[in-house]
């Protein structure tokens, strides 16, 4: 295996969250409405035929805001709560990571030509969307899920 960095690796957005919240905050985002606007010309609307029949989708988006922010690369306290063990970047959803890559999975409200009404997408607008995937019971986790009891209470009132 080579220490070599690995070359660059480019995405282009393939659309735009519009409306919803226009700051980040940390908790309820459940409730929050939005819109995701194919801005990408090489797709329209047949790129969203079929999304009317699945409830949820997941959307690959960009953390955009505050990208002046230092990356984390190594283990903090979450939400700096020193009650809360120190844990790996890799350990939480911060947006501070390495790639600032944020993956979250929202309703679907309606399919409206090249852009979906969605609701709680935990992303502000005028998020660059990377990519958006339907929600089937097939690619959900298969057995039990664990998880830390500190996890649990930062999402307790996330949505």
């Amino acid at each position: 295996m080579s220490n070599t960095p690995a070359a660059p690796v480019c995405f282009t957005p393939i659309g735009v969250v519009r409306g919803g919240r226009a700051e980040t905050t940390k908790d309820g985002w459940g409730p929050n409405r939005s819109r995701i606007e194919l801005t990408d010309p090489r797709l329209g609307a047949d790129s969203l035929l079929g999304l009317d029949a699945v409830s949820h989708i997941e959307v690959v988006f960009l953390f955009h805001v505050d990208a002046d922010e230092p990356v984390e690369t190594g283990a903090r306290h979450p939400r700096n709560r020193s009650d809360w063990p120190r844990v790996g970047i890799f350990a939480q959803r911060g947006r501070m990571r390495p790639n600032r890559i944020g993956v979250s999975v929202c309703r679907v409200l309606a399919v409206d030509g090249a852009a979906l009404a969605v609701e709680g997408l935990d992303a502000v607008d005028g998020t660059p969307v990377l990519d958006i995937k339907p929600v089937w019971r097939g690619t959900l986790p298969r057995g039990e899920l664990r998880e830390p009891a500190w996890a649990s209470e930062l999402m307790a009132n996330y949505w």
